[in-house]
C-alpha cells in the first residue's frame, strides 16, 4: 500500500483504535491465534482497499469493519454469553459501538448485517456486502494460516511428506 494510503487508513481508524474498549479486543481470540482486534483490523484494511478502488464510501466501510466484532467476550466459552453467537454478535457489536462512537446509517447497517445471511434481512449498501465477503475471507485466511503453521507439528505431516516424496520419485522415473 502506498504511504499516502497507509496514512489515510490509519487516520480513518485513529479515533477507534485509541479507544480502550477497542484495544481490549486484543484480549479475545477470534479465529485460532488471531485476536478480535487483529481480525477487525485486517477486515478494515481489505474494506478500505476494495471500497476505495470501487469509489464507494471507504471511510464508513473501514470504520464499520474495525467495529464489526466488538462483542467483548470469549465466544468459545458458553458461560460468557448467551447461545447462538453467530446470530447475536452483530447486534451486540452494534450496541457496543453505538455507545462509544457516533455511527452513520451506513456504518450501522454494515455492522448489523455483516453476518448475512444469518442476519436474515439483507444488507442495504454495497459496503455492507463487501464486509460480509471480506469477513469470511479473513476468517478462512486466519484459520488456514494457523492450520498450515501447525501442520508440521502433527504426525500426519510426516506421512504427507513421505507420500508426496514417493509421488515425486515415481513421476521422475
Amino acid at each position: 500500500m502506498k504511504n499516502k494510503d497507509t496514512n489515510e487508513f490509519e487516520e480513518i481508524l485513529e479515533e477507534l483504535t485509541l479507544s480502550e474498549t477497542v484495544q481490549s479486543m486484543k484480549n479475545y481470540r477470534q479465529h485460532c491465534e488471531t485476536s478480535c482486534y487483529e481480525h477487525c483490523y485486517n477486515a478494515a484494511f481489505y474494506c478500505y482497499r476494495i471500497c476505495k478502488k470501487l469509489k464507494l464510501d471507504y471511510k464508513s466501510a473501514t470504520r464499520a469493519a474495525m467495529l464489526h466484532d466488538l462483542f467483548l467476550y470469549d465466544w468459545r466459552d458458553p458461560n460468557s454469553h448467551k447461545r447462538w453467537h453467530a446470530f447475536r454478535h452483530p447486534r451486540i457489536a452494534y450496541e457496543n459501538a453505538s455507545r462509544l462512537f457516533k455511527l452513520n446509517q451506513k456504518e450501522k447497517d454494515i455492522i448489523l448485517k455483516h453476518m448475512w445471511p444469518t442476519t436474515v434481512i439483507p444488507p442495504r449498501y454495497a459496503e455492507s456486502y463487501i464486509l460480509t465477503v471480506v469477513d469470511k475471507y479473513c476468517a478462512v485466511k486466519e484459520t488456514a494460516t494457523y492450520c498450515v503453521k501447525n501442520l508440521e507439528k502433527t504426525k500426519a505431516y510426516k506421512y504427507i511428506c513421505i507420500v508426496l516424496s514417493g509421488i515425486v520419485f515415481l513421476k521422475n522415473k
